[in-house]
């Protein structure tokens, strides 16, 4: 009778660890002042509580939620915090889109994007009477699309010379460089040898991106952050503290450009 009733407790146990509720993420909508906020909601198994978050790299709002929480919690949770939202939200940096006269960095230079007259022509960055240009041909409706192509050339270039030279140092090699947009890391090594970075480090100061790819070079050695990963990387760049500062404070800002709001 004892065990039919531990066979019976351990069913009943199952079943009611199966009614769990399951939530694929979603969106909700709050307001404020008239204005509508989108929050992607995701439920977490490490959430003892409701959080909001903004994502600065994608201007976006994170609700993170218990597993037991609900939807409607959640909505009414973002919506008594719609005030705080408000606030942060319009003090995020507007997005600046590749457009003539439109100011952005390149190897942490402030330039000016202007159109040349001419139709054909290799968008190059000059430097005329002490200001910056990054000079574009063809179309208007062109330059947005020839500023990108142009930072992804340079950025491919910078990126492959300098994960050369510490490949080379350290006497290992890089399957391959891939370069990307993501909003959540600068870069990455995968277990083949891989290096993936973003092609948004060449509008940042050179010595950042000279640092992102030390930093992916020595996870060929050590695909970790041990103590002896970041060893090597100070090893290979020992100014990593400065581009570690540099990215926590400004990174964010470059993911704005080439967008629009």
């Amino acid at each position: 009778m004892l065990k039919l009733f531990r066979i019976i407790a351990g069913r009943k146990q199952k079943t009611f660890e199966s009614k769990t509720p399951r939530l694929e993420p979603v969106d909700i909508f709050v307001s404020h002042l008239g204005i509508d906020f989108r929050v992607h909601v995701k439920r977490s198994s490490k959430a003892k509580r409701y959080t909001l978050r903004i994502r600065a790299a994608s201007q976006d709002l994170i609700l993170s939620m218990p597993e037991r929480g609900s939807i409607r919690a959640a909505t009414e949770f973002a919506q008594r915090h719609s005030a705080w939202i408000y606030e942060r939200m319009t003090k995020l940096p507007k997005n600046t889109p590749f457009l003539e006269g439109s100011v952005l960095p390149f190897k942490g230079v402030e330039h000016i994007i202007l159109k040349a007259d001419s139709l054909r022509g290799t968008t190059m960055s000059v430097c005329i009477d002490g200001v910056w240009y990054l000079v574009v041909h063809g179309d208007t409706a062109h330059i947005s699309r020839r500023i990108t192509d142009f930072l992804r050339k340079q950025a491919r270039a910078e990126l492959v010379a300098a994960v050369q030279r510490h490949t080379g140092f350290l006497g290992v090699a890089a399957r391959r460089v891939t370069l990307k947009d993501t909003t959540s890391r600068w870069g990455s090594c995968s277990s083949a040898g891989a290096l993936n970075f973003s092609w948004r480090l060449v509008m940042a100061p050179p010595f950042v991106l000279e640092y992102l790819a030390a930093h992916e070079v020595a996870h060929l050695k050590h695909l970790d952050h041990s103590t002896a990963f970041w060893d090597l990387t100070r090893q290979l760049d020992p100014n990593m503290d400065n581009a570690e500062a540099w990215l926590k404070k400004f990174g964010h800002i470059l993911h704005r450009y080439g967008k629009t709001d």
